[in-house]
């Protein structure tokens, strides 16, 4: 009997791919009617890049996002903080990967409809309701935009993979209510404009109350000695702060957080100049949900954003969804599409992705340009001053290892899912 997988997003489609490698039949339900390459840029690390090659995809993911080579942080003057190589520049087997989030949805959708026909994603279907029964679950459908009517589908599973406004996991949690807000609006752009540092570098600037981060997204334009570079510029207002807080995804006015950073520029990066050379800027609010104590119900499950949405912090979000993954395929391939199968993913997953959410509300490893902030308000002479390398080693090592990609562990484990 058929998986259904609710949710053509990242996740979704990443689960797809999994179920077939391992022989099982599923088909993903999306809500809307066309599936196009939204988005601005996302990182894919070492453990999911490393999923997505084993799933034959390493070559796509190569030709298209640049393979980043170094993270550095730096203060609101430009002094840096830290620095360390990235990917296979770090001695990882599989690179890191900066790309187009929407671009990497188009590997994955293509891929899809490629090994598992045209029809395995299915478009204009919203999850309405579901039930289940001892050896099956029904899922009804709707259109989202008018309501009606859209039929209905009986799997042995059914995977909700619906973001963080998830369908299912409002079903299974109705008195949740909307994400929740920290605080921090952030304002995302791309910008065609020069490379900086190495031309393959992601560098965060500032501090917990105001940070840009920007890396470069498109292989294409390297090759040519360009940039395509994907920006985020934050700015975070104190608790109560009557912000738009209902505007989930809005076009976002320069004026409202361009005065904060008229004076960062650094020689080598100048940001209100890559800011204002942006055809276009949307403003989103730095949302995440509360860990829940139970994904799995008898034949149905959370995963990805709709399991554990994240503040995107440590460049986690899609990388662990595409981990859930490949475990809940794991797991599957050992116990069948039978409940045991989602205890035994939920077991595994569940806890580790809640370490992640918690550790990222605490600011993850950008929590060094805080403390440097703080002790070092006006600038320094020598970071070791501020911050000891045993300090700002320490909290990059041990993000890792809490996020599932420390080097020496994930160069040397074996596969997550085996054969077919």
């Amino acid at each position: 009997m058929t998986v259904l997988i609710i949710g053509g997003g990242i996740a979704g489609l990443t689960t797809a791919l999994s179920l077939h490698q391992i022989g099982v039949a599923c088909r993903v339900y999306e809500s809307v009617e066309t599936i196009e390459p939204l988005g601005v840029g996302i990182n894919t690390l070492p453990h999911a890049v490393r999923e997505l090659s084993e799933l034959g995809l390493g070559v796509h993911l190569a030709a298209t996002g640049i393979a980043t080579a170094e993270l550095a942080y730096f203060t609101r003057r430009g002094q840096q903080i830290w620095s360390e190589p990235r990917g296979v520049a770090a001695g990882y087997r599989w690179p890191q990967y900066s790309i187009h989030r929407g671009a990497l949805h188009m590997i994955l959708l293509d891929a899809v409809r490629a090994r598992l026909g045209a029809h395995a994603v299915v478009t204009g279907h919203h999850l309405a309701a579901w039930e289940q029964s001892e050896g099956a679950v029904r899922a009804r459908f709707i259109d989202r935009r008018t309501s009606a009517p859209r039929g209905e589908a009986e799997g042995s599973l059914l995977i909700g993979a619906d973001g963080i406004h998830s369908a299912l996991r409002a079903s299974l949690y109705p008195d949740e209510g909307p994400p929740v807000w920290n605080g921090a609006i952030l304002w995302r752009g791309v910008t065609h404009g020069a490379p900086f540092l190495t031309g393959r570098s992601m560098i965060m600037a500032g501090h917990e109350f105001q940070k840009f981060v920007c890396y470069p997204i498109s292989r294409e334009s390297h090759d040519k000695g360009a940039a395509v570079i994907n920006w985020i510029a934050e700015r975070k207002f104190k608790p109560g702060d009557a912000w738009r807080r209902e505007d989930w995804n809005r076009a976002g006015n320069l004026e409202d957080f361009l005065p904060w950073f008229e004076d960062w520029n650094f020689g080598w990066l100048d940001v209100p100049g890559i800011i204002q050379s942006a055809a276009a800027c949307y403003e989103y609010p730095m949302v995440d949900r509360n860990p829940l104590d139970r994904w799995s119900f008898g034949r149905a499950t959370l995963l990805g954003d709709a399991a554990h949405a994240m503040y995107p912090i440590g460049s986690n979000g899609a990388s662990q969804g595409i981990l859930d993954a490949r475990v809940l395929a794991r797991d599957i391939k050992a116990h069948g599409t039978t409940p045991a199968a989602l205890a035994a993913y939920e077991a595994e997953r569940r806890p580790a992705t809640t370490r992640i959410v918690l550790a990222n509300r605490g600011n993850g490893p950008e929590q060094v340009m805080q403390l440097v902030e703080q002790r070092a308000p006006t600038g320094f002479t020598n970071i070791e001053d501020v911050l000891s390398a045993t300090e700002l080693e320490g909290t990059a090592a041990a993000y890792k290892h809490l996020a599932g990609f420390d080097k020496d562990t994930l160069n040397t484990r074996p596969p997550i899912v085996t054969g077919g």
